[in-house]
């Protein structure tokens, strides 16, 4: 069987889960126990070891072209690596790691500090994704997906930013509707289904993560 080493929380393993869904491919996600660890880590069944998330991709993409998520056209796969980048570098730091890794334990997002949220971090947090959001919506508006008009890496790498920030209900979605609509759409995928179902001992999500039409 596949084999994923993951952080539930963690928006890079999130991604890795719904690529690996999005292909179609039956895997065991497992709980990883070294925070230290290059997360995640994927072991294919012939026994391929790819870690890190650029090397998933790149398996990926290589070893199961049959649904293939980098566009052909230049300029669509230019801008749909750009939102990759952009979702697990900028975005990460000035959002993601503001508000889910100070909100959540750290046995589940893999970081290193353990102590009480910092809520100022979380403000700073707060005002950034707000700006992230209206540049999301207006992508979406523009391409119909973030990228193109088919769904790429770039969708399925902001939607796992999303997905594990609206676990904690902290994405305004009422002050963004194109934003809104579009995730409605990503997490309708069935590829979604898994993350959706994620549940954290102690810290259950809210009431309508889980809601295909909120």
């Amino acid at each position: 069987m596949r084999r994923l080493v993951q952080f539930v929380l963690s928006p890079p393993s999130r991604f890795a889960r719904l690529l690996i869904a999005e292909k179609r491919l039956a895997c065991d996600c497992i709980a990883a126990e070294d925070a230290s660890e290059h997360l995640p880590i994927f072991t294919d069944l012939d026994g391929t070891r790819c870690q890190g998330l650029w090397a998933i991709v790149d398996h990926m993409e290589g070893a199961y072209p049959e649904h293939p998520l980098a566009p052909e056209n230049p300029a669509e796969r230019a801008e749909s690596l750009r939102l990759l980048d952009w979702a697990m570098g900028p975005f990460h730091e000035a959002v993601t790691k503001r508000i889910v890794y100070e909100r959540a334990s750290q046995r589940y997002t893999g970081a290193t500090a353990k102590r009480a949220p910092d809520m100022e971090t979380v403000r700073v947090g707060r005002e950034a994704l707000k700006g992230a959001l209206a540049a999301i919506g207006a992508s979406a508006e523009l391409n119909g997906c973030l990228a193109a008009r088919d769904c790429t890496l770039g969708d399925f790498a902001v939607a796992a930013h999303l997905s594990a920030l609206d676990y904690f209900g902290e994405v305004p979605w009422a002050d963004c509707p194109a934003a809104a609509e579009w995730y409605m759409r990503m997490k309708s995928r069935p590829c979604f289904r898994p993350l959706l179902a994620d549940r954290v001992p102690g810290q259950p999500p809210v009431s309508r993560y889980a809601d295909l039409d909120a």
